[in-house]
């Protein structure tokens, strides 16, 4: 079998930096529009559930997309796909910083999601085979770094462009980097002899169900919290649509001559079990990278730029102790690597359970470099033992279903967090209210104090009771707030702890290597 050396390890480096600047830019865009959003409501006259279109409809497309990628490179060639999907994301960019009306934002965005999706998993496949198989950490560290630093990136570039700038340059600035990146895809990516190219049908039924089935997943994630969930019938209708959809295009793949999706590429056992790790991992990523931007901001009055920049620590922790997990990789077993890098974090979602409102951004730092370090060390050996036993054939197939699962995780990440934040609050705001009476000491100290404080300021007897009230009221909802994202702490945790009982049905590092054999041969 012939690995096309000469096209892909001669240029080594430029390959790698030409489909990272893709897949960067395309992860970078889910996140960045975010600190836009109360921009472009203004803009664009939508109300608040309005504009949160303009990133789902991104989602939704990159997401079918994403499924998609294995087939497609078959039916038009590798290389031809990701630069055709570069330079639809391009033009779409464009597309979107000037568009003047919502309607022609949402079929902008979904443009830009089509031409964004194919390119991750695509860059996570082309540089497996970039690197000489003992260097499959290092490749995974590589792609790590941009996948995991870009959703971080993303609130801290908007947050500066949008207060400098405007909020069309959030996609104006994909435009450089985009044009150097399809560049250089053009001139060093090829390519290898042995992909499967050209397709005798178009599997339309399994497109058609694909399309309702991930369409209706993510409006139910979207809209659930909004709607309270199965109180609406909105919601109702939608899930069982989606439910329907993918239970038949499970169905229906599994006994087509050429599926959509390779769902049978699912009896690898390390395959089946790191898309499982993956989609917990990405539930505790993306929600992190949800609540820590909303807690800094409603509780410790930070503009959207301060918001953004306290993910900075845990993005450059990541980055730093990414290469470090990809050299370790060859030389401890990778469950170890994992299972510490779970009990980093969890050590470090710990600690986070247990700050308070007086919590300084200094307090934060160390915990969030250990959050960093622990999810690069899982990260890294969970990614290179999930795919190491893949035929290359195989290969493009294989990391569309694992970054489907991770962007699937991420996208119940946010939902999850958002519905547990709204119940927990009401939570503990019930239970706070309950132990705050007249005949409790130290409530009628502090409500003393305060109308005493308010009289020596001028208020009436009036306008001392409510102004003490309203205090009072501030007080408890920011109190029930800050427990509420302690408990997201705590559940973060537990679902880490919970991802350990999967690390352990992984492959040992030297059976993996006799099983890397096979897929060499194959």
């Amino acid at each position: 079998m012939s690995l096309d050396k000469g096209s892909h390890v001669k240029h080594k480096w430029m390959t790698t930096a030409a489909v990272m600047l893709g897949a960067f830019l395309s992860v970078m865009d889910t996140s960045i529009v975010n600190v836009a959003l109360p921009h472009m409501m203004g803009n664009f006259a939508q109300t608040l559930s309005a504009i949160t279109w303009v990133a789902t409809s991104y989602s939704i497309a990159a997401i079918i997309v994403i499924t998609m990628t294995g087939w497609l490179s078959t039916l038009i060639g590798r290389k031809t796909l990701y630069l055709s999907s570069f330079v639809l994301f391009t033009i779409a960019s464009i597309l979107c910083g000037t568009a003047k009306t919502f309607p022609q934002m949402i079929i902008y965005r979904v443009i830009q999601g089509i031409g964004g999706g194919a390119l991750i998993p695509i860059s996570q496949a082309i540089l497996r085979e970039t690197f000489p198989r003992k260097q499959h950490g290092m490749a995974m560290a590589i792609f790590g770094m941009g996948i995991v630093l870009a959703p971080a990136m993303g609130p801290i570039v908007g947050g500066f462009l949008i207060d400098n700038y405007g909020w069309p340059w959030i996609f104006y600035i994909n435009i450089p980097f985009s044009i150097a990146g399809i560049w250089m895809v053009h001139h060093y990516v090829h390519d290898p002899d042995y992909l499967k190219r050209g397709v005798k049908k178009v599997d339309w039924f399994g497109i058609s169900f694909l399309t309702i089935g991930l369409t209706g997943l993510q409006i139910v994630l979207e809209r659930g919290q909004e709607k309270n969930w199965f109180d609406s019938s909105f919601i109702i209708g939608w899930s069982i649509l989606s439910a329907i959809a993918l239970l038949t295009l499970v169905f229906w793949e599994l006994h087509t001559k050429e599926p959509i999706i390779n769902l049978r590429i699912l009896r690898n056992t390390p395959l089946a079990i790191g898309s499982t790790v993956v989609l917990l991992y990405g539930i505790a990523l993306f929600g992190t990278t949800f609540i820590l931007p909303q807690f800094t901001q409603t509780l410790l009055g930070y503009s959207a730029y301060q918001s953004g920049l306290t993910l900075l620590p845990r993005a450059l922790a990541i980055f730093i102790f990414m290469p470090i997990a990809g050299r370790l990789y060859n030389r401890i077993d990778a469950r170890i690597l994992i299972i510490t890098g779970i009990g980093v974090t969890c050590w470090s979602y710990a600690l986070l359970s247990h700050i308070s409102l007086e919590v300084a951004f200094s307090n934060l730092v160390p915990i969030l470099l250990l959050m960093g370090g622990g999810m690069a060390f899982i990260f890294v050996p969970l990614s290179t033992v999930s795919l190491i036993t893949i035929a290359n054939k195989d290969m493009t197939n294989a990391t569309s279903m694992y970054t489907l699962m991770q962007r699937i995780g991420g996208n119940i990440g946010y939902a999850a967090t958002v519905t547990i934040l709204e119940r927990r609050i009401q939570f503990h705001r019930y239970n706070l209210v309950e132990n705050i009476s007249a005949t409790r000491g130290r409530f009628l100290s502090t409500y003393h104090m305060f109308l005493e404080y308010l009289h020596k300021n001028g208020y009436g007897p009036v306008h001392d009771r409510l102004g003490a009230f309203s205090f009072f009221d501030r007080l408890v909802n920011q109190q029930a707030t800050m427990l509420s994202y302690n408990d997201l702490s705590w559940i973060f945790m537990l679902m880490f702890l919970f991802i350990t009982i999967f690390i352990l049905f992984l492959p040992h590092s030297k059976t993996v290597k006799s099983t890397e054999e096979v897929a060499l041969i194959d």
